[in-house]
């Protein structure tokens, strides 16, 4: 029989179950292991048998922790979920910083700002774990540089015309406002963005729009819903659901994809003056996402979102695989 150890978080009810690689993936960088896990039948038989049932289920999610590309980083991570690898996850970050300072794998601040440098496939982030009386408060999540691919850019669907805005961050989303489809942000209307969040993905992902200079990084990763709710002068405050992957649900109000908003909130305008964003989930978690810096890039704003949240662990764990279980390399009933 073999055996694998987890350690679980959750980051504003969305998953993340924690596992050092129990093998080596080649490579220099955590982008190259990310393309030859991609390809490696091992690594895609312990993603199956971590992120599906009967140890996990269709909206799991997780990463293999790998060595760092340099000494300048604590660690590296390979994301993943029930469809495969993915390039960036701000939830996943948060509670990877929780965890380095919790294990002590880490050395922090008991009352101050502890930075945990992460390599990830879409490169280099940051988490800054507060601490007070030596527990962890929460954690900012440093994006990497993002920015708004396109604004209101026309597709034709299956419920008529719909305007959506292109944002990157980290990975690359399409914004959907939730009324223009006569819904709103709700657990009842679940399974209806399950579909439409799949129908606007496949749309975009065969637009320009999908496309990334590095070529790894292309491809829209999900469809955000989002509608506005009361803010004032120092916050804009939205409710959001994240669909990605094959209509998986991200129960937070999604790390990189709130650092996705903030990008394309930020090229409309409307998080001048240090104003950030309250982005609530669909299961009522907030994240609070701001910009830290903003740059030109051949005249366009790129901008340094931070996207704050907490994280709690759930769970340490022994899983074992038995050989003679048929269903034992998991399955997904959807």
């Amino acid at each position: 029989m073999d055996s694998y150890t987890a350690v679980d978080y959750h980051t504003a009810g969305e998953p993340f179950r924690i596992v050092t690689a129990p093998f080596e993936l080649p490579g220099d960088t955590v982008a190259a292991r990310l393309a030859k896990a991609t390809n490696d039948p091992q690594a895609q038989l312990l993603r199956r048998i971590l992120c599906h049932e009967p140890r996990g289920h269709a909206d799991m999610y997780g990463g293999f922790v790998v060595p760092a590309d340099d000494e300048d980083a604590h660690f590296g991570v390979l994301f993943w979920h029930k469809d495969g690898f993915a390039t960036a996850c701000g939830h996943g970050t948060i509670a990877l910083g929780t965890w380095a300072v919790e294990s002590g794998l880490v050395t922090a601040d008991p009352d101050g700002v502890t930075e945990v440098v992460i390599d990830v496939p879409s490169g280099r982030v940051k988490a800054l774990v507060r601490c007070a009386e030596g527990k962890v408060v929460n954690v900012d999540f440093v994006n990497v540089p993002s920015y708004a691919v396109a604004l209101d850019v026309a597709i034709e669907t299956s419920v008529g015309p719909l305007s959506v805005d292109v944002g990157y961050g980290g990975a690359i989303y399409g914004h959907v406002k939730a009324a223009d489809l006569g819904l709103s942000v709700t657990p009842s209307n679940l399974n209806r963005l399950i579909e439409l969040g799949r129908e606007i993905k496949a749309i975009l992902n065969d637009s320009p729009y999908s496309k990334h200079e590095d070529d790894k990084l292309s491809g829209i990763y999900g469809t955000i819903f989002f509608e506005e709710q009361e803010g004032n002068a120092q916050a804009l405050s939205q409710k959001s659901v994240t669909i990605f992957a094959d209509g998986q649900v991200d129960r937070s109000p999604c790390g990189s994809g709130t650092a996705s908003r903030v990008a394309v909130l930020s090229a409309r305008g409307r998080l001048e003056g240090g104003r950030a964003l309250h982005n609530t989930s669909i299961v009522g978690a907030t994240f609070i996402g701001k910009v830290s810096e903003r740059s030109q890039t051949g005249g366009s704003e790129q901008v340094i979102p931070t996207v704050t949240g907490t994280s709690y662990i759930t769970g340490r764990h022994e899983f074992i695989l038995d050989e003679r279980d048929e269903l034992g390399a998991g399955f997904v009933l959807r």
